[in-house]
């Protein structure tokens, strides 16, 4: 379909020319020299965050961690847990149109990048845009789409005169044999509807006092099923040498089902022959011009005399009209066609033609939920999607090292110092220690008020739980 070509070149072009910004960083007539910055090696000085395993904080080995002040280790599962809602997390972070943003500082530092931010101002619009018309579209899809076109029917008919010397029966006796063929005009689909497909039934109603009053109709009706076999017309053979008036009584299928009204509610509304849905509408209609409707109960309605004529009653409740409806409601009528099959050779090269309105679906529905389940260029997109935020964590790791190296050029002492107190913090977090062991290591620590009363707590819960092991023991060998 063109426009969901036009669609997913248009996102597929964008994107590319994200990608291609990021990584080249030059656009025509940007001077030598002037690019973005670019993937490579990392810089700054190993250890975390910047790459290696993680340091020790200095003056304080690994063995001085005590296992008391470490908080208990999470079991295999809570582990797994935690992995896989940060996987989840992290997968739709990089879903998020944010995470494609530039940082202000960058763009202050490389004024080029604004081109970058230009074509991620006209993404969004185009998604926008996208997804508007894709929820315009599933909004049209669920409203029936029909276009009403012409049903021309052929109606034709010939004859065999007997013959006395023919061998078989069949030949020794005159027939007439009818037939009823028909075909969509102008029809657009690719498909070609057969003429049964338009109909439920199609009865031929001959001569009673011809063919007698258990003879004389003739029912082509069909109950159609996944392997039913659609047809372009039908033919009716009889014995007769006379002309023969006949009815055609021609049951349309109408999708969705439509019914005849009553006539007093066919009176009422102004409508014929509709869907149940546009009847409950065209009621509500009603009610709504003549304010029927209850100002203290809006559940109810008031019925005027037309109203109480047709339901029986001064005052109903609106949702009981579809209970009603049912006893008011009749199939449609079928469509009736007047015809005389002819055994006069002069009029049997005659064909009479009928046309009739039939209601098929609109092309454009078919065209309309391809491009809902089209996934034209999705994976494509989905992979410089990827690309596009891989090359943003990359551009702000990279400004993260260059911050680090300006501001160890400023000032190589204080910065060190800095970054020291950093990495013990980070310690601290990923070791899950409890209190300061920093400050534990000094004896100044123990000398504040507090300190004696906690070491006449400590003790004191250590007697205890002593005691109760002892307890315990006596318990199972007095046993």
């Amino acid at each position: 379909m063109a426009s969901e070509e036009t669609a997913g070149g248009a996102r597929k072009a964008t994107k590319s020319k994200l990608f291609e910004f990021l990584v080249h960083g030059v656009r025509p007539g940007m001077p030598s020299g002037a690019r973005m910055p670019h993937q490579g090696a990392p810089m700054g000085p190993p250890g975390p965050p910047f790459g290696g395993s993680p340091a020790v904080r200095p003056g304080l080995t690994n063995q001085a961690m005590e296992a008391s002040r470490k908080r208990p280790a999470p079991s295999q599962q809570q582990i797994q847990q935690q992995q896989s809602v940060q996987n989840r997390n992290r997968n739709a972070k990089r879903r998020k149109m944010a995470d494609k943003i530039l940082p202000q500082r960058i763009r202050e530092l490389v004024p080029e990048s604004q081109a970058y931010m230009d074509l991620l101002a006209f993404e969004r619009k185009l998604d926008q845009t996208i997804m508007r018309k894709r929820v315009d579209i599933q909004e049209a899809l669920k409203r029936p789409m029909k276009q009403k076109r012409k049903l021309r029917l052929y109606i034709s008919n010939t004859f065999n005169p007997a013959k006395p010397d023919a061998e078989d029966s069949e030949g020794s006796i005159a027939c007439w044999e009818l037939r009823v063929e028909g075909k969509l005009l102008d029809d657009p689909g690719k498909m070609k509807r057969k003429f049964s497909s338009f109909f439920k039934s199609l009865v031929i109603e001959l001569d009673k006092d011809l063919y007698g009053p258990d003879n004389h109709l003739v029912e082509v009706g069909w109950h159609r099923t996944p392997t039913t076999q659609e047809t372009d017309g039908f033919q009716v053979k009889r014995p007769g040498d006379v002309n023969v008036h006949c009815t055609l009584l021609l049951m349309l299928d109408y999708q969705p089902p439509q019914f005849k009204l009553d006539p007093r509610l066919a009176r009422l509304l102004g409508i014929h022959t509709q869907t149940r849905s546009s009847i409950i509408q065209a009621l509500w209609q009603y009610v709504k011009t003549n304010k029927l409707q209850d100002s203290h109960d809006k559940e109810y309605i008031n019925c005027d005399k037309y109203f109480q004529q047709i339901f029986d009653g001064p005052r109903l409740k609106f949702s009981e009209i579809p209970q009603r409806l049912t006893s008011l409601l009749l199939p449609p009528d079928p469509i009736v066609i007047n015809h005389i099959i002819s055994v006069d050779a002069n009029d049997q090269k005659k064909t009479a033609c009928y046309d009739i309105d039939v209601e098929v679906e609109d092309p454009l529905k078919a065209q309309m939920s391809s491009f809902l389940l089209s996934t034209a260029n999705q994976q494509e997109i989905a992979s410089l999607d990827n690309k596009i935020h891989e090359t943003i964590e990359s551009i702000n790791q990279l400004k993260i090292q260059r911050d680090f190296m300006l501001s160890f050029s400023r000032d190589p002492k204080g910065y060190i110092q800095d970054w020291l107190k950093s990495q013990s913090r980070d310690l601290k977090l990923m070791t899950d220690v409890v209190g300061n062991p920093e400050e534990e290591r000094r004896a100044e620590f123990y000398h504040q008020p507090w300190s004696q009363e906690a070491v006449s707590r400590y003790f004191y819960c250590k007697i205890q739980q002593r005691r109760q092991e002892l307890e315990q023991a006596l318990a199972l060998r007095n046993t």
